[in-house]
C-alpha cells in the first residue's frame, strides 16, 4: 500500500498532507523499548486551558494482555482490523480535580494531545487511526479508571501493511477510496 496525499486547497506541511488513518497494518511489525517515547512527548506538550494537561494515555502493544482488553472493548467492524496494529492506545480525558471540580475543557485539551501524538507519530513514519467504537464502561472496569477519568478513544497504531487483502471487503474499498474532505467554504465563516 502506498500513502494517500490530500489534494489541499492551500500549501500545508507536508507531515498534515500525508497523515490518514489506515486499517491495514503490519501485523508483523513491532515497536522497539522506547519507540513510542516521542510520541508521547508530543502529547504531553500540547495546549491545555490553564495548563492543567486533563489527559492520560493507555498503551498496550500487540500479543500483550493489555491489548487483548483494549480489543475486547472494540465494538462493530473495529475488532475485525484493529488486532493487527503495533499497538493500542486509550486516550483518557480527567474531566474532574481531585476535589472533584468539574474540567469543561478537558475533552478538548485531550483532542489537542491526541493530534499532537497522531501528528508526531506521522512525522516518525508510523500511523494512528482514532476509533470512537469501543465500550467506555468496559475500559474503565479493565483499567481501573477513576470516577473523574473516561475513555475518550481507542487509538491504533502501526505501519502500513503491504496490502489491504487481510481486510473484510466492505473496509478494502473504505482503505482506498478517494480522500475528501468538505470545501473551507462550508467549515469556515469570516465575521464582518
Amino acid at each position: 500500500m502506498s500513502p494517500r496525499t490530500a489534494q489541499t486547497s492551500a500549501p500545508i506541511l507536508d507531515t498534515l498532507s500525508n497523515r490518514w488513518s489506515p486499517r491495514a497494518f503490519d501485523a508483523s511489525h513491532e515497536f522497539p523499548e522506547n519507540a513510542l517515547r516521542g510520541i508521547f512527548e508530543a502529547a504531553r506538550w500540547a495546549p491545555s486551558a490553564n495548563n492543567v494537561q486533563p489527559w492520560h494515555f493507555i498503551v498496550a502493544r500487540r500479543g500483550s494482555e493489555g491489548f487483548a482488553k483494549i480489543t475486547d472493548a472494540l465494538v462493530g467492524f473495529n475488532q475485525a482490523w484493529a488486532g493487527s496494529a503495533s499497538a493500542l492506545i486509550v486516550a483518557v480525558a480527567e474531566i474532574a480535580d481531585e476535589e472533584g471540580n468539574e474540567r469543561p475543557w478537558a475533552h478538548y485539551d485531550l483532542g489537542q494531545a491526541v493530534a499532537h501524538l497522531s501528528i508526531q507519530a506521522q512525522s516518525e513514519g508510523f500511523y494512528v487511526h482514532q476509533m470512537g467504537g469501543f465500550d467506555p464502561a468496559a475500559l474503565k472496569e479493565a483499567f481501573g479508571l477513576g470516577d473523574n477519568q473516561v475513555a475518550v478513544t481507542v487509538s491504533s497504531l502501526g505501519t502500513l501493511a503491504d496490502s489491504v487483502d487481510h481486510l473484510p471487503e466492505m473496509l478494502q474499498e473504505r482503505e482506498t477510496a478517494p480522500r475528501e474532505r468538505r470545501p473551507l467554504d462550508e467549515i469556515v465563516t469570516v465575521a464582518a
